[in-house]
């Protein structure tokens, strides 16, 4: 019967970047038809009150008898209740009026566990898909950026999410080695809220360290990345007092230098086992980034200047992971071994 709808086009199959800062949705025959922060808004009841933007507006603004949160850490989810009414909601608006119970696809991080897999799948399915099948993100995003994932070639891929930063080299349709950190976008913004509140005295929120970051942030210096100071306006620690600082482009660089150092770190490691003929390969082809986290700028210089191999940006890095889940709804041989695999593994 699903058969039948899918062949009218009433029936869509979908494919998820559910991460940590945003949502992406994929939709078979249209393409990306949403792209949402992670954050929903619910009651004392628990009952939903925004979801996506809107709720992202709310956070540290909200009454006492409404709580907005971000139902994923670290790319698991960490509120199951909230995520699972996050995900219905996306899919009906996803879907827009056509009938649901949908196949999934979602990326999900390589390094997590059995039992956070399940919770993805289960939410999912109370969420109201009728098959689902889990993709690790560094091949999602491999083939969201046009990688010859199936050659027998080494491929290098850094996917830069909000919560989990996910570095492997893939070759034959599959990871030959693969890391998982849980450092990645977010940290990156913690960093600059702890850097002014011990350098400056200065308490921010997560919105303006993340609009700091956007405007001033860079991960390698250059002339070309070199920005006015930014008026900062936060809580001065000692008083209680609204205040405002003056920071510099250099501030926001060395306030992030040591979530980069890890990330980094997470790199090298994973070169330094690959095999000889994959590194030959990833010499002449390079490393490839993707996802938000690979936005920041001078990011690929600083790869490049600590690895000794030429970094790419993807193009569009931050839609890499949502194309990839769409590319695997295409290839059904592909979408089976995946859907057999994630079985398998929950």
């Amino acid at each position: 019967m699903a058969g039948f709808f899918r062949r009218l086009g009433l029936s869509r199959d979908i494919g998820i970047d559910l991460g940590t800062a945003n949502t992406l949705v994929y939709v078979s025959g249209k393409g990306i038809v949403l792209e949402e922060p992670s954050v929903v808004a619910i009651d004392q009841d628990r009952n939903l009150v925004a979801v996506g933007e809107e709720a992202k507006k709310m956070l540290g603004r909200t009454p006492g008898h409404v709580t907005a949160l971000r139902p994923l850490r670290d790319g698991v989810i960490a509120d199951f209740y909230s995520c699972e009414i996050m995900l219905a909601e996306f899919i009906k608006r996803a879907l827009d009026g056509t009938i649901g119970n949908p196949r999934m696809v979602i990326g999900v991080p390589s390094g997590i566990t059995g039992v956070e897999r399940r919770a993805v799948v289960d939410a999912a399915k109370n969420a109201g898909s009728r098959e689902v099948g889990l993709i690790d993100e560094p091949v999602a995003a491999a083939l969201g950026a046009g990688l010859p994932v199936s050659e027998a070639t080494g491929n290098m891929i850094i996917d830069i999410g909000g919560g989990t930063t996910e570095v492997a080299i893939l070759s034959l349709d599959g990871t030959v080695i693969s890391e998982s950190v849980r450092v990645a976008g977010d940290e990156l913004t913690e960093a600059i809220i702890a850097y002014l509140k011990k350098v400056h005295n200065l308490i921010i929120g997560e919105r303006t360290a993340e609009d700091i970051k956007i405007r001033l942030g860079s991960a390698y210096p250059s002339p070309e990345d070199e920005f006015p100071p930014l008026e900062v306006r936060g809580l001065h620690l000692m008083s209680g007092l609204p205040r405002t600082v003056t920071i510099k482009a250099e501030e926001v660089r060395e306030s992030m230098d040591e979530p980069l150092s890890v990330i980094v770190d997470a790199i090298k490691r994973t070169l330094e086992k690959t095999p000889p003929e994959l590194a030959a390969d990833i010499i002449d082809r390079g490393i490839m980034l993707a996802g938000g986290g690979a936005l920041l700028r001078g990011l690929d210089r600083l790869v490049s200047h600590e690895t000794g191999i030429v970094t790419h940006v993807a193009e569009e890095p931050k839609l890499c992971v949502v194309k990839g889940t769409g590319e695997v709804l295409k290839n059904q041989k592909l979408f089976e071994r995946i859907v057999n695999e994630t079985t398998r593994n929950v």
